[in-house]
Parts: C-alpha cells; sequence; structure tokens
C-alpha cells in the first residue's frame, strides 16, 4: 500500500520561510538524498485558509512512497535534508504520515 509523508510549516507570529530558498534548494536536496525512493512530490506554498482568510501554513510538502520500505529507505538517506531546515524556516514543522486510501 502506498504511504504519505506530509511535511507541514504552520505559520506564526514569529515564524518565518524563506520559499525561494526552499523551492531552489531544499528540495533539491530531497530530490538528491531521498528522491530515487519517492514515487511523487506536490508541494504547496500557502496562500489563504479560505475566502478573505490569511493561510495558516506556509507551505505542506506531499510524498508519495510506494510502500513503507520505501518510505523507511528513504528516511535513511535523509539526514542532509533535515540539516537543512534551519536553513529556510525557524519552525519545527510537523509531520502525518499516512496510508494513501485514494
Amino acid at each position: 500500500m502506498a504511504v504519505s509523508l506530509q511535511v507541514i510549516y504552520p505559520i506564526s507570529d514569529s515564524s518565518t520561510f524563506d520559499h525561494d530558498y526552499y523551492a531552489d534548494t531544499h528540495m533539491k536536496l530531497v530530490a538528491e538524498h531521498m528522491g530515487e525512493y519517492i514515487d511523487q512530490v506536490l508541494v504547496t506554498k500557502g496562500i489563504a485558509g479560505g475566502p478573505k482568510q490569511p493561510p495558516a501554513y506556509h507551505a505542506v510538502a506531499t510524498m508519495v512512497f510506494a510502500d513503507q520500505a520505501s518510505m523507511s529507505a528513504a528516511m535513511k538517506q535523509s539526514g542532509p535534508v533535515m540539516a537543512d531546515v534551519a536553513n529556510f524556516t525557524n519552525l519545527q514543522p510537523q509531520v502525518l504520515i499516512g496510508e494513501v486510501v485514494s
């Protein structure tokens, strides 16, 4: 069964997030170190939380893996990716791991 890993960056009064660095550098690290195990990547930049509402999240990155074993293998290679987080945000990202049901 396919498994997804979502990395969620919530907005707070004190949070910072460099979208250009994230897109141009961080996601290239993801591809370089974890990419061989990832089937699909989707990055969403927060622009709104609803009509006339500010976004609640800077970004959400969704990675889909063929199965748990593929995700586990990718995570074993994620050291440089994790070490890079401080270069684009002061947040501790939230994570959701789940089974892909549709």
